[in-house]
């Protein structure tokens, strides 16, 4: 076990305020892997204030030199792939191969796209006798979430970096470890002093006063609807900015003309991946009644494929764990039915849920509308098209979702009915240059590529 005793701040590992430390532990043997500082509103308000030191320096800053040490930035976590990957795999129990995939390397490439877009956004435009001017909204308050550690804290960090705004940082408390060699990564790319600030700690306390800090100019937040409610109300009462990725309940929707057994397993994958832990995650897959038995017979194979301990992780803690092993039970109990995994413990030990399938699920019940967060796919039957289309809108969500049909037109067709801010076409790949973020209570404001940017920026016009 390791023990961190400093928080980033100034551009310097400092310790902490306080005395208290928040214990890390390895979710698929239980074991306590490390501690980090429990930062306090004193922690939070020495970060802050070095971040507003450095703001009018960083925003003087050429665009061309601030691409430069994001490029810097890029390379050094680049080089720090493998370890990066590792330590995901020690606190959040993602598989190994999964870790650096996704984890560790996709986090990469949005660094470098950021580079790129510090260097040749237009942060300047013409506008009949107007000069109208793209400038950095200030300092930056972002709190990120453990269920991908380091593509949460890029997805914010390097477009508010690439913009002129200064950071502080606080990144949940179940996966510090991979924030702390973010914050490496940060001091070696020659990031100036105050640029960029980390502070560990508890949601309630440290997230708390970060969010309500008088000095924070925006708050971005990925985390649950719960939380960003609050945090939303928390900034409005002070009139500053906030960008609030939350939850998600997408549908999976599979036209009659479909590639069944692909869209089927390729539904199935998608929920399984990170252990159901993503919030954009294809939880409701919808099937018209004339094939519904056969996609069902689908999943449940699909589904027998994910072993525990070996393709699906276990969840972050104890507490997902019995989340979702009670959705699950709830599911049963408002009259669904279990075809395949279930919630009793698939392992002795971790945090395991088993791959799970709930077929005869209908719109109104509970693991039909709720974000359930874990290994857990719903299957609920349409009737025709505008049936299917009304079950895909009949949520308070609007994140993500996948429509599959015999050919693209057909499913762009049923697509742009879709209330949900992204939707993938017969299998269409992951974009990190593509906006993320959602209508509805799925949140407020875009991430990656330039409507990320956009997130950091705000406008003043000058008049000729």
């Amino acid at each position: 076990m390791k023990a961190h005793d400093g928080m980033y701040i100034d551009g310097a590992w400092r310790p902490a305020v306080g005395t208290e430390t928040i214990a890390v532990v390895n979710p698929a043997d239980e074991q306590v892997i490390g501690r980090v500082p429990a930062g306090t509103a004193e922690d939070v308000d020495a970060a802050v204030r070095a971040a507003r030191a450095a703001f009018p320096g960083w925003k003087a800053t050429p665009p061309a030199e601030r691409a430069a040490v994001l490029s810097a930035l890029h390379e050094e976590l680049g080089r720090r792939t493998e370890e990066i990957a590792e330590t995901v795999t020690a606190e959040l129990g993602a598989p190994p191969r999964f870790a650096l995939a996704v984890h560790a390397s996709m986090p990469v490439l949005v660094a470098g796209s950021y580079a790129e877009l510090a260097a040749s956004h237009p942060f300047e435009e013409t506008i009949g006798n107007s000069t109208v001017l793209l400038e950095p909204v200030g300092v930056v308050g972002a709190i990120t979430p453990w269920n991908y550690p380091l593509h949460q804290v890029v997805a914010k960090v390097a477009p508010a970096l690439a913009a002129g705004c200064t950071v502080v940082l606080k990144p949940a408390e179940d996966t510090p470890l991979t924030a702390r060699l973010f914050a490496e990564a940060v001091d070696a790319a020659g990031v100036p002093a105050g640029v960029f600030n980390l502070v560990t700690g508890l949601g309630t306390v440290a997230g708390q006063a970060l969010a309500a800090h008088e000095d924070v100019d925006l708050v971005s937040f990925t985390g649950s609807t719960a939380v960003g409610r609050r945090i939303g109300a928390t900034a409005g009462g002070a009139v500053k900015r906030v960008a609030l990725e939350l939850g998600g309940k997408s549908a999976n929707v599979i036209l009659p003309s479909a590639d069944l057994a692909k869209a089927v397993t390729v539904g199935v994958a998608n929920v399984m991946a990170n252990s159901g832990q993503t919030c954009s995650a294809w939880t409701r897959m919808l099937v018209h009644k004339d094939r519904y038995e056969e996609a069902v017979e689908l999943a449940t194979a699909a589904a027998a494929t994910y072993v525990p301990g070996e393709r699906v992780g276990p969840l972050v803690n104890a507490r997902q764990r019995e989340r979702v092993r009670g959705y699950i039970e709830q599911g049963i109990a408002e009259g669904a039915r279990l075809v395949a995994g279930g919630p009793e413990a698939p392992l002795a030990t971790g945090y395991y849920v088993s791959p799970t399938v709930l077929a005869d699920v209908t719109p109104e019940m509970t693991v039909a509308q709720e974000e359930i967060f874990g290994p857990v796919v719903s299957i609920l039957k349409y009737e025709d098209t505008d049936d299917a289309l009304a079950i895909a809108n009949g949520t308070v969500y609007g994140l993500a979702g996948a429509v599959w049909a015999g050919d693209d037109a057909e499913a762009v067709a049923f697509a742009r009915r879709m209330d949900t801010g992204q939707v993938d076409i017969n299998g269409g790949r992951f974009n990190i240059r593509a906006p993320f973020g959602g209508y509805k209570q799925s949140g407020v404001g875009r991430e990656l590529g330039p409507h990320g940017l956009g997130e950091y920026l705000q406008t003043k016009s000058l008049q000729f």
